[in-house]
């Protein structure tokens, strides 16, 4: 029995991008979002209802601020404690999970799919997923962006406008593009 382009993507094999059943999912998180992006805030800075029903799993006292984005919704895990900024930007074409304590900054970008690199077959929607790891009480500043397969260990800060090519070792500093742990003083 073949396996669906889902059942590829979850199984972090190369998938077509196009395919119809991946088309709903995305259009059940585009709605879940509007929803979010378009609501009044809540007093209690809760996580909303439609994305609270969207995500794989969120703990207690999580707050996203509007606007925010993702591919899917179902591949994002969210502990306890989590802030994230207004723009943020989740592509969880894989699991993204996002450890207790974690607060993103403005406009940070978490991406997960690798598209074809042969020209034919990216023209295919030809794209494969690695999951991105966020740990507890990481720091990430505004504008960073996160690319597929990276792990951010315990207590790192990863600074505004990095880019974030490689793993980030637990309490690490880093910046710049790519990024790159900060000297110690």
């Amino acid at each position: 029995m073949s396996k669906t382009e889902r059942q590829k993507m979850q199984a972090g094999e190369w998938y077509c991008c196009l395919d119809s059943e991946l088309s709903v999912l995305r259009n059940q998180a585009r709605a879940a979002v509007h929803q979010h992006n378009t609501a009044a805030p809540d007093p209690a800075e809760q996580l909303s209802p439609p994305l609270a029903s969207l995500f794989a799993a969120h703990g207690e006292n999580c707050l996203i601020e509007a606007p925010f984005h993702c591919a899917y919704g179902i591949n994002i895990r969210l502990g306890r404690n989590v802030y994230m900024n207004a723009g943020c930007t989740i592509l969880d074409t894989a699991p993204v999970t996002i450890g207790d304590g974690t607060m993103l900054g403005p406009n940070v970008q978490i991406y997960c799919a690798q598209h074809h690199k042969d020209r034919a077959l990216r023209a295919q929607g030809l794209e494969i997923a690695y999951p991105v790891t966020l740990g507890a009480d990481v720091w990430i500043g505004g504008g960073a962006i996160l690319l597929p397969g990276v792990t951010i260990g315990d207590g790192a800060i990863v600074g505004a406008g990095a880019v974030v090519t490689k793993d980030v070792a637990a309490g690490e500093t880093v910046t710049g593009n790519p990024a790159a742990p900060v000297a110690k003083r």
